[in-house]
């Protein structure tokens, strides 16, 4: 007769202590890639309206409108995602405490249309606000449960609700057109809490672990760039389709595929070694998220472009999709490979394909030459990994 499976009923409330930093085999839990998901609205949405604003023509309100937009979404996944590396006590309070956040992520989403075509930005910050309550509830409780980065954590709780209070007089106080000098001072003064709580202890977060939890994101931005493109071209092969609009889907394709080649071709575990360098790490991989979100947008500005939909030049169509491409070669290559030296040695050719691709935009097909761009990239990248030998793990 076999024995039933004993059931564990799970615990309420652990006492809520740093995690071990050099865990074995730490890896991004089902509520993290949950709370990932819930992520993908905002950013599609996001993107979506910048492909609108690129193809009509409105360039400088629709990328400032993303960037900032993009700013909050990027924002409120860093803040739980390096706590939760470091007190994920994945008990009851904290499934729920992460759900409330996840609930603000989705009220964000619903936002980003109000903010960034009226620039009202009530819905958005009432979603930063709700995120905010489930995440300084857990900065409390870990101040509690570990008293050796109390402080740290009290710091954390005190610039954090500051900041949201601060977001909620913008969103509902401030006269309009303040707004932008008042978004500016938000920001910095958002930039500023981590590396000031940080000061007075640096918290346990796991390297492989944040690592792992930032190429999720990465593969996650990816395909919703995939996505969006996708829709744009089937939108457009639902009339008559041009040999331009074929060219548009492959490279597209392909330069996604040499994007998420180049990100993932290095482990980056071995990079955080110092609060400062994770920091640059950290805040830098914005430009990674939003450069390739943006890709997105700029596929679809092309596909509309190739069915005489988007009211713009071909150098504006092009320049759409290479500026992106572009900032993200040269971030990834700062921040993920260079720092590997001798053992990088394509490093150098991706700034200069990011270059290239810029340079494409004048020639009409931008597009296209960027798939091929990116194909010849990746083709470097396998010949100089072959040629130092196996390279670690990049699953971490």
């Amino acid at each position: 007769m076999t024995e039933r499976p004993v059931i564990v009923g799970r615990p309420w409330r652990r006492r809520m202590e740093a995690r071990d930093p050099a865990e074995r085999h730490r890896v991004a839990s089902s509520l993290e890639l949950f709370f990932d998901l819930c992520f993908v609205v905002a950013v599609g949405a996001d993107a979506a309206r910048l492909e609108h604003a690129l193809a009509e023509g409105h360039v400088l309100g629709g990328v400032v409108a993303f960037l900032v937009i993009f700013a909050a979404i990027n924002w409120s996944w860093l803040n739980y995602t390096w706590f939760a590396s470091a007190y994920d006590t994945d008990d009851t309070y904290f499934r729920l405490a992460t759900m409330v956040v996840m609930a603000g992520a989705l009220v964000l989403s619903a936002g980003v249309p109000r903010a960034f075509d009226h620039q009202d930005l009530r819905v958005l910050v009432a979603g930063i606000a709700i995120m905010r309550l489930g995440l300084e509830s857990q900065r409390l409780r870990a101040a509690g449960g570990d008293p050796a980065h109390r402080t740290t954590m009290l710091r954390f709780a005190a610039g954090e609700s500051a900041c949201t209070l601060y977001w909620l007089l913008v969103a509902f106080a401030a006269p309009h057109d303040r707004q932008p000098w008042l978004i500016a001072a938000g920001i910095v003064a958002e930039l500023l809490v981590p590396p000031w709580a940080e000061a007075a202890g640096l918290t346990t977060w796991h390297p492989h672990h944040i690592t792992e939890r930032y190429g999720l994101l990465t593969i996650i931005v990816l395909g919703e760039t995939v996505l969006s493109s996708t829709n744009a071209v089937r939108d457009a092969l639902s009339g008559d389709a041009s040999f331009r609009l074929y060219t548009v889907a492959a490279g597209g394709l392909v330069t996604v595929f040499g994007m998420w080649w180049v990100y993932f071709s290095m482990s980056s575990a071995g990079l955080l070694t110092t609060l400062r360098k994770a920091i640059a790490w950290g805040y830098g991989h914005y430009v990674i998220y939003a450069s390739g979100a943006a890709v997105g947008a700029g596929i679809a500005v092309n596909a509309a472009y190739a069915t005489h939909e988007a009211h713009i030049s071909s150098t504006t169509a092009g320049l759409a999709l290479t500026i992106p491409v572009f900032c993200y070669l040269l971030v990834v290559w700062w921040l993920l490979v260079r720092p590997h030296g001798a053992d990088a040695p394509y490093a150098w050719g991706m700034p200069v394909i990011g270059l290239l691709a810029v340079a494409s935009s004048w020639s009409g097909h931008a597009v296209a030459v960027s798939g091929v761009l990116m194909a010849l990239l990746i083709l470097l990248s396998i010949w100089a990994h072959g040629t130092k030998g196996p390279r670690p793990s990049t699953s971490s």
